[in-house]
């Protein structure tokens, strides 16, 4: 019994993320309390399993830290909380033919819409504001195929890196998956 109470206490969720930000006013913190709490944040999300960490994004549970973080917060925080295997996957990302790339991004917007839309069905089917799918302009998207993946996250600003964040995640899972290099 022990074990498994201790088991069950160290799983991550997206409830106990969403209680350590509510817990604590990031705007009024400063310093070393103000770079622990962003560490914390850090470690409770990369502990979260894929499933977690698209409920949290779906339910927006940390966006009002990221409202206010500095620039400088918001780049090193993405940074620390993107997936590991996050950079292999944008150099395969780079060496695929532009219509594999087209092809893989629009199987990643897919998957997110069903991820939303199996969220939303978890949470009583009703339609919220919060877990609006995620789009990404045909503009960003021609950018992406034309400029590189790669190259445009690393030119993208903090919050647009944030806006993509799903995405990247999704194109990663669907990179190891190797759905895009099946034939259909």
């Amino acid at each position: 019994m022990t074990g498994y109470w201790i088991s069950r206490n160290a799983t991550m969720t997206a409830e106990r993320v969403g209680s350590f930000v509510a817990s604590v006013d990031l705007s009024k913190l400063t310093g070393t309390a103000r770079a622990k709490a962003l560490k914390d944040l850090e470690d409770m999300i990369n502990r979260l399993s894929l499933d977690e960490r698209q409920r949290m994004r779906a339910d927006r549970l940390a966006e009002g830290w990221f409202g206010a973080m500095t620039e400088e917060e918001k780049g090193a925080f993405i940074e620390a909380t993107m997936p590991t295997g996050f950079k292999q996957m944008l150099d395969a990302f780079e060496q695929l033919p532009e219509d594999k790339r087209r092809k893989t991004i629009e199987d990643a917007l897919r998957g997110l819409r069903q991820t939303n839309t199996r969220l939303q069905a978890a949470q009583g089917g009703m339609p919220s504001g919060t877990n609006r799918s995620p789009a990404i302009s045909p503009e960003i998207q021609a950018q992406v195929r034309t400029l590189g993946l790669k190259s445009f996250y690393s030119q993208s600003s903090a919050q647009t890196k944030a806006e993509l964040a799903p995405v990247l995640e999704e194109l990663q899972r669907a990179m190891e998956s190797g759905r895009t290099f099946r034939g259909r």
